[in-house]
């Protein structure tokens, strides 16, 4: 890392931008002061106070959809606004994208796809202040990313396999050793 001298300070000088600056300072904050005794959840309502967002967007897989109500209820009463979204809004059918029946996780049913750039500009019209991310999908998550305008953090990832906690895979690594090799080249 020792050659990627103008890489460090171009990074430094980014954080002079207040904007920036601004959300890593309050990071920063919400890091020390709950370090080891927040939640996640927790640390986002404390960034979020400290950072002046009110407005909140959720952005949700509907396999969370439980999830997301509980998440969007303690939210408000937190005082925040919460605009939410789930991930097949639009029911626009997979086929759209050139999946065949055959490719279906059902095939013969009708499976809308899951429409992460139509979450995130839902939640750009809402203006919203901050996008918190719930069990979107691999791939679906980066194309929610790409397109959000507010900020964006995650609350939680979807692993169907380890109830949403991927790193499971790592934690119980003697368990899932033979599986993981097969990654490994």
């Amino acid at each position: 890392m020792h050659s990627e001298g103008a890489i460090y300070e171009e990074a430094k000088r980014e954080y002079l931008n207040p904007e920036k600056q601004e959300i890593a300072l309050n990071s920063a904050l919400t890091e020390s002061e709950g370090y080891c005794k927040w939640t996640r959840l927790e640390e986002i309502i404390v960034f979020a106070r400290r950072s002046g967002f009110d407005s909140l967007g959720l952005a949700f897989c509907v396999g969370l959809r439980k999830e997301a109500a509980e998440v969007a209820k303690i939210l408000k009463g937190a005082g925040f606004e919460i605009e939410s979204v789930a991930c097949k809004t639009g029911s626009v059918p997979k086929e759209h994208l050139g999946i065949k029946e055959e490719q279906k996780v059902r095939p013969g049913n009708f499976e809308p796809m899951c429409n992460p750039i139509c979450q995130a500009k839902l939640l750009n019209s809402a203006k919203t202040d901050l996008n918190i991310l719930l069990g979107l999908c691999v791939g679906h998550d980066t194309l929610f990313l790409q397109h959000s305008k507010a900020p964006t953090t995650i609350l939680a990832v979807k692993d169907r396999v380890l109830a949403h906690n991927p790193l499971g895979a790592i934690y119980a690594g003697f368990y899932f050793s033979k599986r993981l090799d097969a990654w490994k080249k």
